[in-house]
């Protein structure tokens, strides 16, 4: 599909097709090993990235995702730019960020960089923006933890009027005011934006108020505890007086040809790099039993063979309502030629299972 949704600024015409869900695809970077074990770089990794984003225009995806991160499991800290790599190489798949840490970042050279991604693109691009799990990149360019929400609140406020492409007056707390301060390039029709969520009613409301699609990041338990928040976000758009808009999930996942070989393939790399991280947060060491319990029919990981897989999406997209359902391929050390492999089958055998499935439910 090729639809673009989200609240349109004002003078410019944005659509979005609701008929057919869309498959999308997202990564964080993770540096990755090969076949003999040996630690890419980030250069091969991100090159490896860009490989994967024309993998997935070839085979039919409508979206490809790119996460940013500042510590050394992930190679990926300014995905505009491997974006615009990717954008020179396909032709009708969207590009965007899965997602964009607007707190520790400036909304006016957030939007001028993916207007840009917009022109380079011919309109394929997408941004989601969000608070961020991951606090690495505060500190890295001045900010204080203790204004995590409030940084966010106020940057989301001057983003949306932003998407306006009108001169904006604006003050806040954490930025410096602006007067008639207008933002370059213009984009041809408008800019297609979410916001990522993590499962907070405050934060599906805020989504609703400012006039983006939501974007549920759905990763660990099972779908349909978040239907509450979709019917939340539904009855808040009506509440603003808004469209309805499309609502998407992101959730981990991997695919090949067998059950068994997606998870033998998958539990080392999803292993090493939960552990890694959890050791930092306090979480238990990840386990075989906690790993098929994921992988489950109640669980948030979508990984098996083509089939099986189909079945879950299929499944999570009938209970939530979804417009656009994003499978997070890239898992730890899990190499580039399985991802590719994975985004294969995804493209082509996924994607019609799923459609078919949900054209007769």
């Amino acid at each position: 599909m090729t639809g673009r949704g989200g609240n349109a600024p004002a003078g410019h015409v944005v659509s979005m097709h609701m008929h057919e869900l869309e498959l999308g695809l997202d990564t964080f970077g993770d540096v990755t090993t090969d076949d003999t074990g040996r630690r890419l770089s980030d250069a091969e990794t991100i090159r490896n990235v860009v490989e994967q984003a024309v993998r997935a225009d070839e085979v039919g995806l409508a979206f490809f995702g790119v996460g940013e991160h500042h510590r050394h499991e992930f190679a990926v800290s300014s995905p505009e730019i491997v974006l615009a790599a990717a954008a020179a190489r396909t032709e009708r798949i969207h590009l965007g960020t899965a997602v964009t840490v607007l707190s520790s970042d400036d909304p006016v050279r957030v939007y001028e960089r993916f207007a840009t991604l917009d022109a380079v693109s011919r309109g394929r691009a997408e941004v989601i923006l969000g608070r961020g799990s991951f606090i690495e990149s505060f500190p890295l360019f001045g900010y204080d933890l203790r204004d995590y929400e409030v940084l966010f609140d106020e940057k989301l406020d001057l983003f949306s009027r932003l998407r306006d492409e009108q001169p904006v007056t604006w003050q806040g707390t954490t930025r410096a005011a602006l007067q008639d301060a207008d933002v370059f390039p213009k984009t041809e029709n408008g800019l297609r934006a979410w916001v990522g969520v993590g499962g907070s009613p405050e934060s599906v409301v805020r989504t609703a108020r400012h006039g983006y699609a939501l974007m549920l990041a759905i990763i660990g338990g099972s779908a349909d505890r978040f239907r509450p928040f979709v019917d939340l976000y539904h009855r808040s758009l009506d509440s603003f007086g808004r469209e309805r808009m499309p609502v998407g999930v992101h959730s981990p996942g991997h695919i090949a040809d067998t059950d068994e070989q997606a998870w033998e393939e998958l539990y080392p790399a999803m292993e090493a790099n939960r552990n890694a991280i959890g050791a930092e947060r306090g979480w238990p060491p990840y386990s075989r039993l906690q790993f098929q319990q994921d992988v489950g029919p109640a669980g948030a990981v979508y990984a098996g063979s083509p089939e099986t897989v189909a079945r879950k999406l299929a499944a999570t997209a009938r209970t939530l309502g979804i417009e656009r359902f994003d499978l997070k391929f890239s898992n730890g050390t899990l190499s580039h030629e399985r991802m590719l492999h994975s985004i294969e089958l995804y493209g082509t055998q996924v994607a019609p299972l799923v459609h078919d499935m949900l054209a007769r439910s």
